[in-house]
């Protein structure tokens, strides 16, 4: 059954090949026949070569019929100022940015004429304040070194980097084409809590090993992590960093399920579980339950693997709960090496619609407050933070820099350069371009050479954006953002700098008496290190 639905997609082209012959056949009794075996023919040979052609994903999938896609596609600018916008957010947001990814990865023109789309007079509009005297950046391969004073092995890594997507999620033509692009671009692909596949080794491009509470890829049979499988994954040259998933944008405090169905030979080589059975990833870790134990387990992780950056990934909930991490910081004297804020707007294939909409913090408020939260326990210079949500634009990651971000990650951004058109079929195994699906057949449509140029054009061409911009505010280095160089309209349609939306709070501010700033210190009074529950 799976075979005959898979096969649907290739109706189009069998029913033109079928009318070429039947045209031909129609030769024998009239001439007339002729122009019916020249239009069948041309679509005939149209569809075989969609079949076999690199560049377009859904042309390889559905040859002949994709054209119409394309069709409207062109005609889109002519009919667009007879349409009425969408009044949801999410559609002019997801049409632009495919638009500028699509533009980036393939190397063409990213120019739009008649100004901006945005509503610029609403609340929430942003912009950057540029100078009168801009300047000229010459190299854009900017660059993060990640390690604290207890790593070994630091990370030279880019400002902007793939964002974590397991295979199992992706297909093994995605993974490939995501890491090749990483490779051939000179930044990092997070592998999300999938592990390390076969398909991430192959090419060679630099790993962020996510660790999830599944333990993927270093676990015991009953699903505990295992320190001696971990040592042996974590000295793979190739594997940089890695970072403990406390939680994910998209649906924070959810655990999940790969029904056992679904746990094809390379999946289970891949994380480790056996074939035919349910891969549970539990909402909880069972390595630690207390701030204290989650320290001892970063120092752990750390010495497990020669000490190569570690870090944490989450997306804020109980901003208490966080805090408490930071006294057990204070307390151990243990730090990570670096934090990465992950906002409630991030993707996923598997989310519940009220916890995709409606639980977690979104990624500003959330880098905002873990930002000044290390500031205020005099522990920002030790740990850089990482940022990922719905980046994909130069100016996503110049706000996020200005905001307090060493670095940016994501998966949006790189899900549309390896060819994704949002069909938001990524839970039916029939995604319509090969990226989320674990079809061989669907998958073969994605081309791993066209795809992995893509990426790394993509990347390339978003960093030179972004010194542009950097130049554009006066800047040498798009490092020096500050808040102070946006702006922001608020709700009574006034103007406010960044500073006084998203304020730098001052260095040990948290460590000191004196009034509090914005809540802070009232939450902090109730956090403990020993426990994630209040001081009552």
């Amino acid at each position: 059954m799976h075979t005959l639905r898979s096969m649907e997609r290739y109706t189009a082209l069998a029913a033109v090949a079928a009318l070429t012959l039947g045209s031909l056949v129609l030769l024998v009794w009239s001439d007339w026949a002729w122009i019916a075996v020249a239009i069948f023919g041309f679509l005939t040979v149209l569809g075989l070569r969609d079949l076999v052609q690199p560049a377009h994903s859904i042309l390889r999938n559905y040859p002949v019929i994709g054209h119409m896609r394309f069709l409207f596609e062109g005609i889109r600018p002519e009919i667009r100022q007879y349409l009425i916008e969408s009044d949801n957010d999410e559609e002019p947001f997801s049409r632009d940015a495919r638009s500028l990814v699509y533009q980036r990865a393939k190397g063409v023109e990213d120019k739009r004429p008649f100004g901006t789309r945005l509503r610029v007079y609403e609340s929430g509009y942003s912009w950057l304040t540029h100078s009168i005297k801009p300047v000229h950046v010459d190299n854009t391969d900017f660059r993060v070194t990640i390690g604290g004073p207890d790593c070994t092995q630091p990370y030279n890594a880019s400002l902007y980097n793939i964002s974590a997507m397991s295979f199992g999620a992706l297909s093994a033509n995605a993974i490939l084409a995501l890491n090749t692009g990483a490779r051939i671009g000179g930044f990092a692909h997070d592998t999300g809590e999938g592990s390390i596949s076969r398909y991430h080794r192959k090419p060679g491009g630099d790993l962020i090993w996510e660790i999830g509470s599944g333990y993927f890829g270093c676990r015991t049979d009953e699903g505990k992590f295992a320190p001696d499988t971990f040592k042996t994954q974590a000295a793979d040259p190739q594997v940089k960093m890695i970072e403990l998933k406390l939680s994910q944008g998209a649906k924070p405090g959810h655990g999940g399920v790969l029904p056992g169905a679904k746990v094809t030979p390379e999946i289970a080589e891949a994380r480790g579980v056996p074939m035919g059975k349910d891969c549970i990833s539990p909402s909880a870790h069972s390595a630690f339950s207390t701030p204290l134990e989650l320290m001892e387990f970063m120092r752990q992780l750390r010495e497990l693997s020669a000490g190569k950056p570690v870090g944490f990934k989450l997306c804020i909930g109980h901003r208490r709960e966080f805090m408490c991490i930071v006294k057990a910081m204070l307390e151990t004297g243990i730090t990570p090496d670096f934090i990465v804020v992950d906002g409630k707007e991030g993707g996923t294939g598997a989310a519940p619609l009220e916890f995709a909409n409606h639980v977690g913090m979104p990624m500003v408020e959330g880098l905002t407050f873990v930002h000044n939260t290390l500031r205020g326990a005099g522990l920002r210079d030790r740990i850089k933070i990482g940022a990922a949500g719905k980046l994909i634009s130069a100016f996503d990651i110049a706000r996020a820099l200005a905001l307090g971000a060493d670095w940016c990650n994501s998966a949006r951004g790189f899900m549309f350069a390896v060819g994704c058109i949002q069909a938001q079929s990524c839970h039916t195994n029939r995604c319509p371009v090969g990226v989320a699906t674990q079809d061989p057949l669907r998958q073969r449509a994605l081309d791993v050479g066209d795809k992995s140029t893509r990426v790394a054009r993509f990347h390339a061409n978003t960093l030179k954006a972004l010194g542009e911009m950097a130049g554009a505010a006066g800047l040498e280095d798009p490092r020096h953002f500050l808040p102070r160089h946006f702006m922001t309209r608020q709700n009574d349609g006034n103007m406010v700098t960044g500073d006084e939306a998203f304020p730098y709070l001052p260095e040990g501010f948290l460590l000191e008496k004196g009034q509090d700033a914005l809540g802070y210190k009232t939450r902090w009074d109730r956090a403990r290190a020993d426990n994630f529950a209040p001081i009552d």
